[in-house]
């Protein structure tokens, strides 16, 4: 009889809870759907219910909020979050992890017919026939660089990879081994140039290189000379490198090509913006370097792109390369590259444009507004930790710059204990959105430079317990 009452009950007890196709459509799963997904909510809800039926419901929350809360608390333990928006405090403002350069909302938005309406991609409407659809971006490009022409594919590695593959197919490259550079995720270019099907030639050493390196290497098998701007690294002290036009003589002298990888491309003067220059690629063009590559989405402040400009018979090779196809931007991507540099045309507008140039541009009263109120809110929610707020520094992120930085206002957090720091940080990455900031010196530092927009960010921080 004991047994019979109990299977009894524990059956009234199941059936006190609702469907999960009920739960699933009340109102409160409407956001959290949107979040994650009817599935991956679904399959947590399964879940929750069979933890439920096995436990005494009398003493549980079985409200629609409690299956939310448990629902999150399950979707951040066993799935992906996504793309989700976070605040970048960390300090970098381009930060690789975090997404790179920001895109403004309203170049954006402009960008977004080229996806909700049918476009002139690859059509002519002079013509009324199939046209090419990097025409525009080629034309902006070859105004602001005083290239002869231009190719965009997905991101500069490719632009790497696709300019070796066309131009020295089983032909040897020449770089100093003081510049074969190794950036994040592993990415190796004496690698990459390995699957390009080019023969890797170094020259020189780790630290100095001269050009008579470049000349003792230079065999009948040599297709391209290849110099790597060192935008992630720097080498100091008894060092030695060959100028661009050394090798741009050299490459005149010997009828071989040269090649210049700067990596982050700048298409502005930085000094405006307290920082030393950076090379552009309208500087190397006009010096004689024949094809220049660099990236979309680090100082140019765009998206994520691949750009090599030079020589049109160069670039005309590229573009027949069988395999450009496979590495060609969609028609978002260049839509957000055409506006992006559309905003370049006009120097004097540019900073309403290019979200980095905002960024670089906050003035340090305004980092000082932010500072007080988030240092107010923290002290409030966060007794037991020392806050405070001092000047500190940002770097400009993906390999730009590396010994560069640039001033900033930041709000410190520290505690006796070293764990409760860390575990803060954690905390902070569980908020919504989630706040990233970074660990030095035992204190959690948050950097006012990303902490916009601001009300969201107070409101987020308010919801610490």
């Amino acid at each position: 009889m004991q047994t019979h009452s109990t299977v009894t009950n524990q059956t009234k007890d199941t059936q006190r809870l609702s469907s999960i196709d009920e739960i699933v459509r009340a109102p409160e799963f409407t956001t959290l759907i949107s979040e994650w997904g009817r599935l991956s909510v679904t399959e947590a809800l399964r879940t929750i219910q069979q933890e439920l039926r096995s436990e005494d419901l009398e003493s549980k929350d079985l409200s629609l909020t409690s299956y939310r809360d448990r629902a999150i608390a399950w979707l951040r333990s066993h799935r992906e979050y996504g793309y989700q928006r976070v605040f970048n405090l960390t300090g970098v403002l381009i930060h690789t992890n975090l997404g790179r350069a920001m895109l403004d909302p309203d170049l954006v938005q402009r960008s977004v017919l080229a996806s909700t309406h049918p476009t002139t991609l690859e059509y002519d409407l002079k013509r009324g026939k199939r046209g090419d659809r990097e025409a525009v971006i080629r034309e902006r490009l070859c105004h602001l660089t005083g290239a002869e022409s231009a190719v965009v594919v997905n991101n500069n590695a490719a632009a790497v990879w696709i300019t070796l593959n066309t131009l020295a197919y089983h032909k040897e490259v020449i770089v100093s081994r003081g510049e074969l550079i190794e950036i994040g995720g592993s990415f190796r270019l004496p690698e990459l140039m390995l699957r390009s099907e080019t023969k890797l030639v170094e020259v020189g050493t780790t630290n100095r290189t001269w050009l008579k390196d470049y000349e003792n290497a230079i065999t009948p098998e040599a297709a391209l000379l290849l110099k790597v701007h060192p935008s992630n690294y720097s080498i100091q002290g008894f060092a030695h490198s060959v100028s661009e036009s050394e090798l741009i003589n050299l490459a005149r002298r010997e009828d071989i090509p040269l090649m210049l990888d700067l990596g982050s491309g700048a298409l502005t003067d930085l000094k405006r913006f307290g920082l030393p220059e950076e090379p552009q690629p309208k500087h190397f063009i006009d010096l004689g370097v024949d094809l220049i590559t660099f990236s979309g989405d680090k100082l140019l402040g765009g998206p994520q792109a691949g750009i090599i400009v030079g020589q049109k018979q160069l670039c005309e090779q590229i573009n027949s390369n069988p395999l450009k196809r496979a590495l060609r931007m969609d028609k978002l991507s260049l839509a957000l590259l055409n506006e992006t540099l559309k905003a370049y045309e006009d120097p004097e507008n540019l900073q309403k444009s290019v979200r980095l140039m905002q960024e670089l541009n906050i003035a340090p009263r305004q980092l000082k507004h932010r500072a007080k109120h988030v240092s107010a809110i923290l002290t409030e929610k966060l007794p037991d930790f020392e806050v405070q707020i001092e000047p500190a520094d940002s770097q400009l992120g993906s390999g730009a710059q590396p010994t560069t930085s640039v001033p900033t206002i930041a709000v410190t957090i520290a505690h006796e204990k070293q764990s409760r720091i860390i575990d803060l940080e954690q905390t902070f990455r569980e908020l919504n959105p989630p706040v990233i900031g970074r660990i030095s010196k035992e204190r959690l530092v948050l950097d006012m430079r990303g902490a916009d927009p601001l009300d969201e960010l107070l409101s987020t921080l308010s919801s610490l317990t």
